[in-house]
């Protein structure tokens, strides 16, 4: 089971995120989650990655992948296991982040969504997890 995650560049309650984030990772882990998906920007990424590098301690089995919007940058890919590229060479640079996103809601069984206001990219990659019906974890 691969999950994935949108969420907003800002955080407006980060110890309630992170707490959120860790109940909703493990419970998915005990179910069979064993591939995660980060972006790797923002400060929702960030946290996303900072609660899975914990559960991988308790849970070694889960691997953590950063998904790249561009093949020539060079980015720090800790705490993931390893990197990959979506086939997006063909993709203009100014929409590599949106069409990584929607690749990366097209393989994920299920997306963890913290999208808070109706506008900016979190919220269209999530107007695109509901067009595609994905199984969608909300932030409450």
């Amino acid at each position: 089971m691969i999950i994935t995650f949108c969420g907003h560049r800002e955080l407006y309650d980060e110890k309630e995120v992170k707490v959120w984030l860790e109940r909703v990772t493990e419970n998915l882990i005990v179910n069979g989650a064993e591939k995660f998906y980060l972006g790797g920007y923002g400060a929702f990424d960030r946290l996303a990655a900072s609660v899975l590098a914990e559960q991988k301690k308790r849970y070694p089995q889960i691997e953590l992948v950063l998904i790249l919007p561009y093949l020539n940058r060079r980015k720090d890919i800790s705490p993931c296991d390893s990197s990959l590229y979506p086939p997006l060479e063909s993709v203009p640079k100014k929409l590599a982040i949106v069409k990584r996103n929607q690749w990366m809601v097209d393989q994920a069984n299920i997306v963890i969504s913290y999208v808070l206001h109706s506008w900016g990219g979190a919220a269209k990659t999530l107007e695109y997890a509901q067009r595609k019906n994905k199984k969608i974890i909300f932030f409450k």
